[in-house]
């Protein structure tokens, strides 16, 4: 006889699965793809290990809604996306990528060798170094055969470790012998990096270095390039504090904690057998704690990560010791009887921490943080929240888990689910609907931090979606929203049910008090009604129907719907969706929708006293003078917002055209408008064409509205036709390629070889991916400029949204809105007085869930010198969750020319160069979305990248870089000192536009600041935090501050100063436009993946096979039309 488990039943036989998933469009809110999870459902079920969370675990922190929808200005925060981990190899080689915004060829530079790149790395780790040597070339001609620039008088800079700082006019070779004024003095290395010393060898001293970057021989096309070693690098050092502006307090949502005085141990810790679950592992070592914590632990409290690390506040009296430990299960078995379950736990001594090292950093005097340090005193402030959460769900094991003997019940409630970084409960203020069977839970981020004034511990506010703990027929019920029992489910159905519940974990509610917790790993191809399997070796089969009214007398009322699969597809198990409940407690790590956004916006967007008394109120709960660990560790956390000095930055002054009546600007509070103005430089648009989609508005009322749209661009200062080359036309949205098609060919015609200026279409409001299609078609096949509205902006036909459009058609068509004044007279600080590109880059990944989609890189470049508003912009595709840029500079081997260069980078130096007459003798470069764990490997692998794409230009090419780091995914928020004070808040009741803070909760030693450059709309502001990794140009704090805030204002699609400095803006809005390009998938397991290796020795149109995973071969994007290159088409 077969044995069967009791709880569900066992299939020996697998049903062929059918293949039902439907292809998911690239941008569609419902294309929701996660990977498989087995659960094992024979004995209580270990949970899997989690995919590794972004550094803002994708919960919406709440931010208020910035100065322009969409993006970085947008409402309250955005998702926030997994980031990339570092370690990859990056293959180069092959047919360059198609890039948007470059020409198509490039010549070498004139009168000098060419550099040359690879060779094999020397011994050390880091991977390949480069190291400059040699005379330079003596040759003249610069890129594009044009003059080099004249060499400034002066020794040249002598080289700093590791990447070398560029001269300011030529690549000269470096005096070893010579002082280097850019480099970090070595007497404030006060010992290693690290405050752990392992007794077992000396701390590592580590002494290579990348001596300079040099141009090596070159690499072959299947050689992986590595980031060199960020051993011995530096960032630069604070340049003192910013004195400009008007000086203010603010609050932050900084506590200070008290460094501590104690001798922290680290013990490594073994569990035998080994489980992935770090709640099974805390319930072991809780239980540990418990039985041992007085006879052998020394009456110490341990703090554990859950993994392999478990920390004292002094030593434990053993130095390796070997303990057994025996878990119940709270559920009973057969019988009556609770099972239990044996575990061997070793804790060994392994290293030792004085917090010496951290105090010394913390005082200035040490360069490096000492990672460990931080890293246990976060440990230590997570473990009490932490450990009510393993306390009262423990999700995998059913295991009872007690820690602490002396905790009294407040503890123990509320109970929170840690995520990343952040805690949620259910508790902690109410539940909110999000829809599709997902509600949000408010929580808090905590962290702690090495601030100006010492360590700090950083708090915010955060909600995030969880899964509502309904019985899955009724979340069933609410995701498709409609009566299941009404019609049979039809193959998109399924599909949604199974995205929707792949990977989530349920109870069975057919067996009383047995409530046996399994995941979900897929839907059964067969209704219920059909599944059948053997129940003894003669392979006598008996239905699930029939198994579960003899064995449980449970009647199945939904035979036609499939069964949950849960279990691995070798050993799969059936459970009728009716007999099953979702558990309470699991996030919901997948995409929203537009909806499920919306109505989490509205949960997190608090203005900001009422955010700042939420935050102050759960330092209050947190009760951290009476956590019996930060007690244990001497931690000892204030209670009162950090008091912050501040300056507020003056807004610019704009330049608009001389021929209206007002001929410049001056903002107020980060806003100003268009009446009375006409735009700097205005476009040109002679012939246009409408075609409308939107089935309620009508021809005529789409010619009113063009027409209306056409005099507003004319009032702005363009040269705009008020009639169309065609009348209006109406389409069908599913026909969309094929109207665009036949209308473009009819137009052609007409317009014999003259171009079509703009494309107006008319979009439904709720448009699914037809806006993406659109988009796709336009740029990338026909080579279209277009311009979309939605049916209810054209009802409505506001004046100020005419106005907004104006804007995005005049920069679309190669028009400039405004300039700074200080630009066109040449007063900007290290801008004006040589010729300068500033660039922005940024990688978007695909929403969680989406295991094999590629990631998508984007860099902008200035194109106009002296202005710096116009910006041409290139995308490209790469690996899965890759956050380095591959392609900024790249060789690959032509059969007939040879070794070619070329890259982003290469490609905007030459367009700038063609657009100004002249070369970029300095280069300014903001790079979003980089996490501080990322930021030695970026600066390294990136400016590299910089060098070499110069050098490959003309060999005595070198501008000097700097190099700054933008983000927005951080917990730092400002509040004004006195909220009352009209003075100090706009009318959001945020601090004013332009405040920066670069003292007390900044980085200790390096250069950073915070900027809130943005107006609010609603909610509570969250400023730009801006790194410095690089700088060449020597700028001063008042100078980079006042030069971003300055950008801030010049940015094209609104008449406010945006929250982040417009190159970095417009890299996301690439990017973002860039996955429109990609073709929509309709496998099972995910989108294609895509990026920089795809095809190596195939043409530009070459695809690649569709390989699953972050290695895979990638897919190049389409290729950009080239009347498109030449504009803000992104915009």
């Amino acid at each position: 006889m077969m044995q069967i488990s009791v709880d569900c039943v066992v299939v020996a036989t697998m049903v062929r699965k059918r293949r039902t998933d439907l292809p998911g469009a690239g941008e569609n809110p419902e294309s929701q793809e996660t990977g498989g999870a087995s659960g094992v459902v024979q004995r209580p079920p270990a949970q899997p290990q989690q995919p590794q969370q972004s550094q803002q675990q994708g919960g919406y922190q709440g931010g208020g809604r910035g100065s322009q929808r969409g993006g970085y200005g947008g409402r309250g925060g955005a998702p926030e996306y997994q980031q990339g981990r570092g370690g990859q190899q990056y293959q180069h080689g092959g047919p360059p990528q198609q890039y948007y915004g470059g020409a198509p060829e490039y010549q070498q530079g004139r009168g000098g060798q060419q550099y040359q790149h690879g060779g094999p790395p020397p011994q050390g780790r880091g991977g390949q170094q480069y190291q400059r040597g040699g005379p330079p070339p003596q040759g003249r001609g610069g890129f594009l055969g044009g003059r080099g620039a004249p060499s400034a008088g002066g020794p040249s800079r002598p080289p700093a470790p590791e990447l070398h700082q560029a001269s300011q006019s030529s690549f000269q070779v470096a005096v070893a012998s010579q002082p280097n004024p850019y480099e970090r003095p070595q007497e404030t290395h006060a010992g290693p990096s690290s405050s752990f010393q392992r007794p077992e060898s000396s701390p590592l001293q580590v002494s290579e270095q990348i001596q300079q970057l040099s141009i090596k021989p070159e690499v072959a096309p299947s050689q992986e390039m590595q980031p060199a070693s960020s051993k011995s690098v530096r960032f630069p050092l604070r340049p003192g504090k910013g004195s400009y502006g008007t000086k203010c307090m603010v609050k932050a949502n900084h506590f200070f904690a008290e460094l501590p005085d104690k001798d922290l141990h680290q013990y490594d810790v073994s569990i035998t057998p080994e489980v992935t679950s770090r709640g099974v592992n805390r319930a072991v070592m809780g239980q540990l704690v418990r039985q041992y914590k007085e006879s052998h632990l020394g009456k110490r409290l341990p703090a554990y990560d859950g993994r392999k690390s478990l920390y004292t506040a002094g030593a434990l009296p053993f130095v390796s010791k070997e303990f057994k430990i025996t878990l119940t299960d709270e559920e009973e078995g057969p019988g009556g009887a609770r099972r239990e379950r044996d575990f061997k736990v070793v804790i060994k001594f392994a290293a030792r921490a004085d917090l010496h090292h951290l105090g010394m950093f913390l005082a200035g005097k040490q360069a490096d943080a000492p990672q460990e340090a931080l890293q246990v005193l976060d440990i230590v402030l997570r473990e009490l929240p932490t450990s009510r959460y393993v306390f009262i769900s423990l999700l995998s094991c059913h295991f009872y888990y007690f820690c602490v003997t002396n905790w009294h019940d407040s503890f123990f409630s509320p109970s929170y689910c840690p995520v990343g970084r952040s805690f949620y409960s259910p508790d902690l203020g109410t539940r909110q609907p999000l829809g599709d069977g997902l509600e949000s839970w408010r929580g808090f981020y905590q962290s702690i931090r090495p601030t100006q004034m010492g360590l700090s511990l950083n708090i915010d506010m955060s909600s995030t979606a969880f899964i509502e703990p309904l019985p899955v027929i009724d979340f069933v019920c609410q995701l498709l929203n409609r009566d299941v029992s009404a019609r049979p489910l039809s193959d998109s159905d399924r599909v949604k049910i199974k995205k929707a519940l792949r990977g989530v974990k349920v109870e069975v509610t057919h067996r009383g008090n047995m409530r046996r917790k399994y995941r979900i790993s897929g839907l059964t191809s067969q209704a219920t009604r059909e599944l059948t399997f053997p129940v003894d070796e003669r392979g006598t089969l008996k239905s699930v129907v029939e198994y579960f009214q003899e064995t449980y007398g449970f009647v199945i009322q939904h035979t036609q719907w499939p069964c949950l699969q849960v279990g691995n597809t070798q050993r799969p198990n059936y459970l009728p969706m009716e007999v099953c409940k979702i558990v309470e407690g699991q996030r919901y790590s997948k995409r929203l929708n537009e909806k499920q956004i919306t109505a989490l916006l509205k949960v997190t967007c608090q203005r900001p006293q009422e955010r700042e008394k939420d935050i102050l109120q759960t330092v209050k709960h947190n009760a951290y003078a009476e956590d019996p660990y930060a007690k244990e560790f001497g931690i000892k956390i204030s209670d009162k917002l950090a008091q912050v000095e501040a300056r507020v930055l003056p807004p610019p002054w704009l330049k608009y055209h001389d021929s209206g009546r007002e001929k410049d600007c001056l903002p107020q509070v980060g806003q100003w408008n268009m009446m009375n103005k006409r735009m700097v430089n205005g476009g040109t648009v002679n012939n246009w064409i409408c075609i409308n989609f939107a089935r309620s508005v009508q021809d005529k009322m789409a010619h009113n509205f063009c027409y209306d749209l056409a005099q507003m661009c004319n009032t702005s200062g363009m040269a705009f036709n008020p009639e169309p080359v065609l009348p209006v036309l109406s389409g069908r949205p599913e026909h969309v390629e094929r109207v665009l098609k036949a209308r473009f060919h009819e137009l052609m015609t007409k317009l014999r070889g003259k171009e079509l200026d703009l494309l107006i279409v008319i979009l439904p409001d709720n448009n699914g991916s037809l806006y993406g299609d659109l988009k796709r078609i336009c740029e990338t096949d026909l080579g279209i400029v277009s311009q979309c509205c939605l049916q209810k902006h054209v009802f409505k036909g506001s004046k100020q949204y005419l106005a907004n459009v104006a804007l995005k058609i005049n920069v679309k068509v190669g028009g400039r809105n405004t300039v700074l004044v200080d630009a066109l007279s040449r007063r900007i600080p290290l801008v004006s007085d040589r010729p300068t590109i500033i660039f922005g880059a940024d990688v978007t990944h695909p929403h969680p869930g989406e295991d094999s989609s590629p990631s998508i890189a984007a860099v902008v470049a200035s194109q106009d010198w002296p202005e710096v508003t116009k910006y041409a912009g290139l995308v490209c595709a790469q690996a899965h969750r890759q956050e380095l840029i591959q392609d900024l500079y790249k060789t690959w081997q032509d059969p007939v020319k040879g070794t070619m260069h070329g890259g982003m980078i290469k490609d905007l130096l030459i367009s700038f160069r063609r657009a100004t007459g002249q070369k970029p003798q300095r280069i300014i470069f903001y790079r979003d979305g980089v996490s501080e764990g990322q930021f030695y490997q970026v600066l390294l692998y990136e400016l590299d990248a910089i060098r070499k794409a110069c050098a490959s230009l003309e060999p005595n090419y070198q501008p000097t870089v700097t190099f700054v780091v933008v983000q927005k995914r951080h917990h730092t928020r400002l509040f004004a000192n006195n909220h009352n004070d009209r003075r100090a808040v706009d009318r959001s009741g945020n601090i004013l536009p332009g405040t920066v803070v670069d003292s007390k909760i900044c980085h200790p030693t390096e250069f950073d600041f915070y900027l809130c450059s943005h107006a609010g709309i609603q909610g509570t502001s969250r400023p730009a935090h801006y790194h410095v990794l690089w700088d060449e140009n020597k700028f001063s704090a008042d100078g980079l501050q006042t030069l971003t805030n300055n950008l801030c204002y010049t940015y094209a699609r609104c008449t406010r100063s945006v929250s982040i400095v417009p190159p970095a803006y417009y890299a996301h809005l690439a990017a973002f436009r860039a996955r429109f390009y990609m073709e929509p998938d309709t496998s099972d397991s995910g989108s294609m993946a895509s990026g920089a290796a795809a095809g190596r020795g195939a043409g530009p149109g070459a695809r690649a096979s569709r390989v699953p995973g972050a290695n895979a071969a990638v897919r190049p994007l389409p290729q950009l039309k080239e009347n498109v290159k030449r504009v803000m088409f992104y915009c």
